[in-house]
């Protein structure tokens, strides 16, 4: 039969933070190791896939980490994926088309009323 143990720390639940694994020393006794939790893959904050290229680990070991490890070297490195970095340059592309497209259409518009105001302001006199 298995010999039952203890934890060693204050903590006597279960938890998640508690978490332990049984080892067996050299000297043949069976101990609790306790684990660290596992870290999250940082996520894409737009549509919330994990962001690939980066380590997954807990917070405290991010700030430990160099800053070319913390990010990958595009625009919007560490926070937004590829697709969602390329969609948002489109979009932005296409924004500024429209104002140019509305800027040129208005222009057009003032040009052929022009002419029109101009014809009424001498016969008005």
């Amino acid at each position: 039969m298995v010999e039952r143990l203890t934890y060693r720390r204050h903590n006597r639940y279960n938890t998640n933070s508690n978490k332990c694994r049984t080892l067996r020393t050299p000297g043949g006794k069976l101990v609790l190791q306790v684990l660290k939790k596992k870290g999250k893959t940082p996520a894409c904050g737009d549509c919330g896939k994990k962001l690939i290229g980066l380590p997954a680990l807990r917070p405290i070991e991010y700030r430990r980490l160099k800053n070319r490890e913390r990010r990958v070297s595009r625009a919007y490195g560490g926070s937004r994926c590829g697709k969602c970095v390329r969609s948002r340059i489109v979009r932005a592309f296409l924004i500024e088309e429209q104002k140019i497209v509305k800027q040129v259409l208005a222009e057009k518009a003032a040009a052929l009323k022009d002419p029109a105001d101009r014809k009424r302001g001498k016969n008005s006199k």
